[in-house]
């Protein structure tokens, strides 16, 4: 790391520990979202680090990123998660947006005071996104959108949700993207999911019974759609990579400290063997997922963007966030298996990840299918 992200570092794992670690299994429990932490974090610019000065963002790249949410995630994945998706949907913004669009939407974005959303699974298409169902019909002045869109993270508290529906044929041709905001009528949300894990993070279906979308919120023009979704998927693995990564190196810290404390047959259960091997394990994963991660990410800055990388970088991390946070409640032994320590909620936590932007099988799929072709030309 270099001097200015040592200090970045630092900053975010003294807010984390002032402002989020103290709260974090009550607010767990509670499954409360606290909007000034997630401020608190915009006034430190993580909320719009990638995002063009011009728009109120630091102009920085994924590898700044991936060290502040995996600072983040060392004490709070929903956290973590809530600015990883806003900045996907900034990101999306400022690619796919006209001048306008980005003037308007993405000030209070990166600054933290608002959160944004991305809407694109149903309950019939996740990994099948080019199936979705929800439609926007073409009216004067705009769009009637109707239609609902499941599993959104940061539903209800999320201001700005960029959305595809269907304007025209089946399949991907035939999806837009939009900008709704919340207070639009005809967008309402169901209820908050129950979660295994990232309770913190509320998750939400987001219904649109005729809604009206002015025809400016047309992101890039009708019928790119899918463009619009699939540009912010490498970097969102890249993002959710380092939260895994974060996730891990807590777990391995937090067994590491435990078995140097915890003793039995007259000795502290670090100096077992087969406990020493098991963390050695655990500490080689994560950093490899490092590795990994980082790399995908600087080639993402140096404009070198590599989808097998970032794929397997989402891949990697996430199923070694998964193994090392059941590793984790294993080294606490029964301990491990209550709240009164936090692997229990790392354990939680880590599952989805190996889900979201991507089920870990379809990042198989996809890196599979970049081998046949750097192998058939």
């Amino acid at each position: 790391m270099n001097e200015f992200q040592t200090e970045l570092k630092n900053s975010l794992e003294r807010f984390r520990l002032d402002h989020i670690e103290p709260h974090a299994e009550h607010d767990d429990a509670e499954e409360n979202f606290r909007m000034d932490v997630f401020r608190g974090l915009g006034e430190l610019g993580v909320c719009g680090m990638t995002v063009d000065e011009n728009y109120g963002g630091l102009g920085l790249g994924y590898t700044d990123l991936c060290i502040a949410l995996e600072e983040i995630a060392k004490s709070s994945v929903s956290y973590a998660v809530t600015v990883s998706v806003s900045l996907m949907v900034q990101g999306i913004i400022q690619k796919f947006g006209n001048e306008e669009q980005k003037k308007k939407y993405l000030p209070d974005l990166t600054s933290g005071q608002e959160i944004g959303a991305f809407c694109l699974s149903e309950s019939s298409s996740g990994s099948d996104a080019k199936s979705l169902k929800t439609t926007a019909k073409k009216v004067e002045g705009g769009y009637i959108l109707n239609g609902a869109k499941m599993w959104i993270t940061s539903g209800g508290i999320a201001k700005t949700y960029v959305v595809m529906a269907r304007t025209g044929e089946e399949g991907a041709k035939g999806v837009s993207a939009f900008i709704v905001q919340d207070g639009t009528e005809g967008l309402s949300f169901g209820k908050k999911e129950k979660k295994m894990g990232w309770k913190v993070s509320p998750t939400r279906e987001v219904l649109f019974q005729n809604c009206f979308v002015p025809e400016e919120n047309l992101l890039l023009g009708e019928g790119q759609g899918f463009k619009v979704a699939l540009g912010g998927l490498d970097a969102g693995r890249i993002t959710i990579g380092s939260i895994a990564v974060g996730l891990s190196d807590r777990a391995v810290s937090e067994s590491v400290k435990y078995s140097l404390e915890r003793q039995q047959f007259d000795q502290p259960i670090f100096d077992f063997q087969g406990l020493q091997f098991m963390i050695s394990d655990m500490a080689c994963e994560m950093e490899a997922s490092r590795l990994l991660v980082m790399k995908a990410a600087e080639l993402l800055d140096a404009g070198k963007i590599n989808s097998k990388l970032c794929s397997m970088a989402k891949l990697k991390a996430t199923d070694v966030a998964m193994k090392v946070t059941t590793d984790a409640v294993q080294v606490h032994g029964g301990v491990g298996y209550t709240t009164e320590y936090p692997v229990e909620r790392m354990m939680r936590d880590a599952k989805v990840l190996q889900i979201v932007e991507g089920t870990n099988q379809i990042q198989r799929l996809v890196i599979a299918r970049h081998l046949k072709k750097e192998f058939q030309g």
